[in-house]
């Protein structure tokens, strides 16, 4: 009978360490390590910030499309872009001061649309309303232009400028910039998904977000100096681009009339 007790006794007692084993073996540091940060990530979170930076490059690199949207401060000038991009061409809008314009590039070729009252200002603003176009030819003009893709010609002075908005590789070497030293900030949730930060200079010289999970593309962009923000999200969400139609397009060969 004692040994039989004895028997029983060990036995239970078996079953309960092995029951706590089992447990403990779900549980990262089991025994007094904590839980590991990096549990059921894509891993860019144990590296150094230079090499979280390399791995974010290749991943936004390789992938086949991406939106971007927020505001830019360049030389002065604000712009609200929300562009969706890839390596033949973009599409989306650009809002500046004096108005909203849509741009669209399918392989070379450029195509700006936007309201009468954008082109009024722009004519306007290249002293047409004064010199060589005037008023009613402004206004003759803009009416003409209203809600068409005008065809930008590939030797027009603003056929670079724009053309650049909508240039997914162009668009991310600026968005992906950081100045100064590199350093690694602290693991977030960003509301979609976890996020490590990395920063130039202290944050001084801009920080980038960085996903946690699956590949490790950039999620949003804070531009150095203040000078704006950048969201990117819809990593690879194929979308179609397409030529407008004759009946939509104004092609004024050359040159721009507003310039």
């Amino acid at each position: 009978m004692r040994q039989a007790r004895r028997t029983r006794r060990s036995a239970l007692l078996s079953a309960v360490c092995a029951g706590l084993v089992a447990g403990c073996a779900g549980l990262t540091g089991c025994g007094g390590g904590g839980e590991d940060p990096d549990a059921g990530t894509n891993g860019v979170g144990k590296l150094s910030a230079a090499k979280i930076q390399s791995k974010t490059r290749q991943a936004a690199k390789g992938a086949d499309a991406v939106r971007l949207s927020g505001t830019v401060v360049s030389k002065g000038q604000t712009y609200k872009l929300d562009m969706r991009l890839k390596g033949s061409g973009g599409e989306g809008t650009v809002t500046v001061k004096g108005g909203t314009f849509q741009l669209l590039r399918v392989g070379e070729h450029l195509y700006l649309k936007a309201d009468s009252g954008f082109w009024k200002h722009q004519n306007e603003g290249a002293g047409g309303a004064e010199g060589k176009a005037g008023g009613a030819g402004d206004q003759a003009a803009a009416a003409k232009l209203n809600g068409k893709f005008v065809k930008v010609p590939a030797g027009d002075p603003a056929y670079r400028q724009l053309s650049g908005f909508t240039d997914k590789d162009l668009m991310l070497d600026g968005t992906l910039a950081l100045h100064g030293k590199l350093s690694k900030g602290e693991r977030s949730d960003s509301g979609t998904r976890r996020v490590i930060k990395i920063a130039g200079d202290e944050g001084a010289g801009g920080t980038l977000d960085v996903s946690l999970e699956g590949a490790p593309y950039p999620l949003r962009l804070q531009r150095a100096g203040g000078a704006g923000t950048l969201r990117l999200t819809e990593w690879g969400k194929e979308f179609v681009l397409e030529e407008p139609g004759k009946d939509e397009t104004v092609d004024y060969g050359k040159q721009l009339p507003t310039q």
